[in-house]
C-alpha cells in the first residue's frame, strides 16, 4: 500500500476523530484528495453516522488559491499535513 491509498484513511480518521467537517490532502499542484462530511443546512448532525464523501482530481478555486500562496511561501508538495476545516461554533 503506498503513501497515497494511505491518505484515504488519514483524512477519515481527521473527520471522525478530530471533528472537522472537510479534510484535504494536496499531493501536487495539479491533484488534491479531499474528505467531506455531509451536513444538513450547514449543521452536522448528533447522533447520526458518518457520511464522507471523497473527491480525487483537480484542485478547486479555493485550493488553487491555497497552492499559489504555499509556492509563494517556498512549500514544497506533497504537502504532508492535511488542510481541515471545521463547523463553525454556536452564537449565543
Amino acid at each position: 500500500m503506498d503513501d497515497n491509498s494511505k491518505a484515504f484513511g488519514v483524512l477519515a480518521e481527521h473527520i471522525i476523530f478530530d471533528g472537522a467537517y472537510k479534510a484535504t490532502k494536496y499531493f501536487n499542484e495539479k491533484l488534491t484528495l479531499k474528505a467531506t462530511r455531509k451536513r444538513y443546512k450547514g449543521k452536522i448532525l448528533k447522533g447520526q453516522g458518518y457520511d464522507i464523501v471523497f473527491t480525487l482530481g483537480k484542485p478547486n478555486y479555493e485550493e488553487r488559491e491555497f497552492i499559489k500562496r504555499a509556492k509563494k511561501a517556498g512549500e514544497t508538495f506533497p504537502i504532508k499535513k492535511a488542510l481541515l476545516k471545521f463547523p463553525q461554533p454556536k452564537k449565543g
